[in-house]
């Protein structure tokens, strides 16, 4: 089967315009095809913060209400989306970008309100691969923000990390796939202080330990919990670590394993 990368980017990658065309440019380079997921939250706060609204944050999670919604659509769906598309098509990388709701490609539903209440935060429970496949096999790339819908109209803002491991898991019924997760440290690391300390292959055993001895920091689990529902839903490959292990040989990065 034809191999797919699919590859997330985080916002130390969005929020640099410098770092940003170099990313591009060096993914319009990849061979093969691709599918590219982003978010956006630090600059959806940004222009939050300039138009007074308030930004909610329990334990690293977005409060999402009416009007902080229509502020992170107009961010991820719009700006930051349609540069990235921009960027891409002057790198000869013919692509087209998605929401959730284009295409009916990601369909979601409210988080429930207990124990805690996010507001419109979504949770997916289907990506449609249809339109995907179609422009995959076409030679388009298709790059998806942080927003999804729930078929009544509603759209819905989805945490980045899990619509791409959804999606690598919807297409792996069609390609052999693989999940990247790119972000500012080389992998996940036993020392946030100490580049050095990567940790290169985690198993489901191993990630049990290291949750259990605290080395695992609270934000890297939900990525984790990601990458191990990719990886025990026939992804074929997930890897953790800066945008150096797509571009660079022998790049020392995070592989999860079953």
């Amino acid at each position: 089967m034809k191999t797919v990368k699919i590859i997330k980017i985080g916002g130390n990658i969005i929020n640099n315009e410098k770092v940003l065309h170099s990313f591009l440019y060096n993914f319009s380079q990849l061979e093969g095809p691709k599918v590219l997921i982003h978010g956006g939250g630090k600059s959806a706060s940004d222009l939050a913060k300039k138009m007074n609204t308030p930004v909610n944050m329990i334990d690293g999670r977005r409060i999402t209400d009416a009007q902080t919604l229509d502020i992170i659509t107009m961010v991820y769906a719009g700006k930051i989306n349609k540069k990235i598309i921009a960027k891409l098509q002057a790198n000869n990388t013919n692509s087209i970008g998605f929401t959730g709701a284009d295409g009916n490609t990601i369909k979601a539903t409210k988080r429930s309100s207990s124990p805690i209440d996010y507001g419109f935060a979504g949770d997916i429970i289907k990506v449609n691969t249809q339109i995907p496949i179609l422009l995959i096999n076409n030679q388009v790339t298709p790059v998806f923000c942080a927003i999804t819908h729930d078929k009544n109209g509603q759209l819905l803002n989805t945490n980045a990390d899990t619509i791409a491991a959804e999606i690598a898991i919807a297409l792996s019924t069609n390609y052999t796939t693989e999940l990247y997760y790119c972000f500012e440290e080389p992998g996940v690391l036993t020392d946030i202080n100490n580049k050095n300390s990567i940790i290169e292959n985690i198993d489901s055993i191993k990630y049990t330990k290291l949750k259990e001895q605290g080395l695992i920091f609270k934000g890297m689990l939900p990525k984790l919990n990601n990458c191990f529902h990719a990886i025990n839903n026939k992804v074929n490959k997930v890897c953790v670590g800066n945008t150096d292990m797509l571009f660079k040989k022998n790049t020392s990065h995070t592989s999860i394993k079953i």
